[in-house]
């Protein structure tokens, strides 16, 4: 499908209330299907990538029944498939549910296939497979990458220091270590994102955390919980980046996530544009200790390019395509580096990125571990999401300041995380055609 979005003519006004949180969503689904119980979740995301994790949970024996955003799981006992996991275009969902299962007992003596599209069949699961195979699980591969085959069977616990800072890597360990009799410890050498830390407590499981490690003690097996999903960040800051982009605009958004382990955007955008985003404290408090605030929004007098610290790029990694959008609208140079895993995302998106951009009229010089990015006017045109739904909503995002409408190739991949994007867009005032 393609997605027009055509340049804003009056300034965007409003409030929006962002999707549930995909990364919260993901992990509630599949503690869910773990706990024994039945576990209440409010504000689950629909969209493909948390349905596919949802889905999963099902084949493997938990009884799900949705109604909205309400989902109800009763889980405890699992059961081999009757056929392949199919977790569609999801990372997380993949490499979480194969440190969940590798060591499950109750399917000793299966075999588990977990597959993907093709997008997802090209991501690099060697970083999950190589620490679970050192607690002893069996798990084959096509060189490194899905499709997966699980042979679930005793686990020993692991102590482990990653060379990456990793929340997926790190939780696919610490899902394993459920099943392992000991202490399982993940240590990092950076800031990732701790949503499973925060969440397995509220199913009955101890974390204990310091800074860049966590350490559980198994086997533990789960209790049922009530988990209320925060706002995604992630989809806020599309919103957020709009925003600040059209001159004269002013919205809220909210309630949000504000976990200080993923709120690198916002981060950016007060350096790039101070005093743009302001907080406001909310009683709406979400299962799993996540802090939740209500963010106004403000365009300011001007976006202005600037390096971006190294030390950001994990409490922003998925925010980085729109990063680029907003540089590109900027004044000045914006600097980006030490962010070569976003060439292992949905696609290589400090490839794809740019490429789209010069479609544009912009000026972007792309290296190994980032790009820079000298902002400017930005044209009409055509661009591509090739495959990538934060691609495509940072497009249509930037064609909000072009000097044209801006068509977008490939925009239904926004259904894989924010399938009423365009509809949010339009409340605030943006004009969008689906053809």
């Amino acid at each position: 499908m393609k997605l027009t979005v055509h340049p804003a003519a009056s300034p965007l006004t409003g409030r929006v209330t962002p999707p549930g949180d995909k990364s919260v969503s993901h992990r509630a689904a599949i503690f869910g299907g773990l706990a024994e119980g039945t576990t209440h979740i409010e504000g689950f995301l629909e969209a493909e990538d948390t349905l596919a994790t949802l889905a999963a949970m099902s084949s493997l024996g938990a009884r799900v029944t949705r109604d909205g955003g309400r989902v109800r799981i009763d889980g405890g006992r699992l059961g081999a498939p009757s056929k392949p996991l199919d977790m569609g275009n999801s990372g997380t969902g993949m490499r979480l549910l194969t440190g969940a299962l590798c060591g499950h007992p109750d399917l000793f003596g299966a075999r588990v296939e977990v597959i993907g599209d093709a997008s997802l069949s090209r991501r690099p699961m060697q970083r999950i497979i190589e620490p679970l195979g050192a607690m002893g699980a069996r798990i084959e591969s096509s060189d490194g990458h899905a499709p997966l085959v699980v042979e679930p069977r005793q686990l020993k616990p692991l102590d482990r220091e990653l060379k990456v800072a990793s929340a997926q890597v790190k939780s696919a360990i610490l899902l394993a270590g459920l099943n392992a009799a000991g202490e399982t410890r993940v240590v990092e050498p950076g800031v990732s994102r701790d949503h499973t830390e925060r969440l397995l407590p509220a199913f009955g499981v101890a974390v204990d955390r310091a800074e860049g490690e966590a350490r559980l003690r198994g086997p533990v097996r789960l209790k049922a919980a009530r988990i209320k999903v925060p706002g995604d960040l992630s989809s806020a800051a599309f919103m957020i980046a709009a925003a600040a982009l059209v001159p004269g605009s002013k919205i809220s958004i909210g309630p949000v996530g504000v976990n200080p382990t993923r709120d690198g955007f916002l981060r950016i955008l007060e350096r790039m544009a101070p005093g743009a985003v302001e907080r406001r404290a909310t009683e709406d408090a979400s299962a799993g200790a996540e802090p939740v605030a209500i963010l106004d929004v403000t365009c300011p007098a001007q976006l202005v390019g600037s390096p971006i610290p190294a030390e950001w790029v994990p409490l922003a990694i998925d925010e980085f395509p729109l990063v680029m959008a907003l540089a590109a609208a900027g004044q000045g140079e914006t600097v980006i580096s030490g962010a070569a895993e976003l060439r292992v995302k949905e696609s290589d998106r400090l490839a794809v990125m740019s490429r789209q951009l010069r479609r544009l009229g912009v000026d972007v010089e792309e290296r190994p571990d980032g790009a820079t990015v000298r902002g400017g006017r930005v044209s009409g045109g055509r661009v591509e999401s090739e495959g990538d739904h934060r691609i495509a909503m940072s497009l249509a995002v930037l064609a909000l300041v072009a000097d044209g409408p801006v068509e977008i190739d490939g925009a239904e991949w926004i259904r894989t995380s924010y399938p009423a994007f365009a509809q949010d867009l339009e409340s605030l005032g943006a004009r969008l055609q689906w053809r």
